[in-house]
């Protein structure tokens, strides 16, 4: 079975923590891959070469690899830091990732621009993921290559303002009527009606982070409740 029907219809799990929160360390991220893929978790997605060779080592599902700084820049919707260069892709690829995600935004780039970093990734025979937040950025990422696009980034760029706590439903059918590779929805996704929904949709897979791997946040959601009401 090829990558792309294993993960078709399925919840794909984010397993990663900032260096500066307690889950950081290696043996807590490994025993939260190990709890999540007990669940069923057909995927994981994962930042940072350790993980990616330690979510290699321990199961056989496909791991989605990316990088991102040890801190994120006060002026994060402003600049590209998933995955920005070449580099990164190659350190991805050499860890055993199977798919690379990247940032697939319109937001100025550094060394590499992204017709040569999805060149080099498809080069490498990996399956090229882009992170986007507009229908205007996946329709040009896949003209570029990219053999997935997802909704990541929608909400966390200047070019699309966070105006709801929901998924970006709407973002995810458009890409799915505009685009001819498979769509995935990631982004505040809280309940599993949401993840029906998105198949309902047409999304290919549901990738979950926060509502399940991010103590922090889950406890917030139930300390802040009165502001939700």
């Amino acid at each position: 079975m090829d990558i792309f029907s294993q993960i078709k219809n399925k919840v794909i799990v984010s397993v990663q923590a900032m260096p500066s929160e307690p889950l950081y360390k290696e043996d807590c991220m490994v025993a939260m891959m190990q709890s999540v893929v007990k669940g069923g978790a057909a995927a994981l997605r994962v930042a940072g070469t350790r993980d990616v060779i330690n979510a290699k080592k321990l199961f056989k599902i496909p791991v989605i690899g990316i990088t991102k700084p040890e801190v994120i820049p006060p002026n994060w919707r402003e600049i590209v830091y998933i995955t920005p260069t070449i580099k990164d892709a190659k350190d991805l690829i050499q860890a055993g990732a199977d798919i690379i995600a990247f940032d697939g935004t319109s937001r100025p780039r550094g060394e590499n621009n992204l017709t040569q970093l999805i060149r080099f990734i498809k080069i490498n025979k990996k399956i090229a993921m882009a992170d986007v937040s507009t229908l205007q950025e996946g329709i040009a990422a896949r003209i570029l290559g990219a053999d997935i696009v997802s909704t990541t980034l929608s909400g966390y760029t200047l070019e699309s303002p966070d105006v709801s706590d929901q998924p970006d439903f709407e973002l995810l059918q458009k890409l799915v009527e505009a685009v001819d590779c498979p769509v995935i929805l990631e982004g505040r996704i809280w309940t599993p009606e949401q993840v029906d929904k998105a198949f309902a949709l047409g999304a290919h897979s549901v990738v979950i982070g926060s509502a399940i791997t991010r103590p922090q946040l889950i406890t917030k959601r139930f300390v802040n409740r009165e502001k939700a009401v």
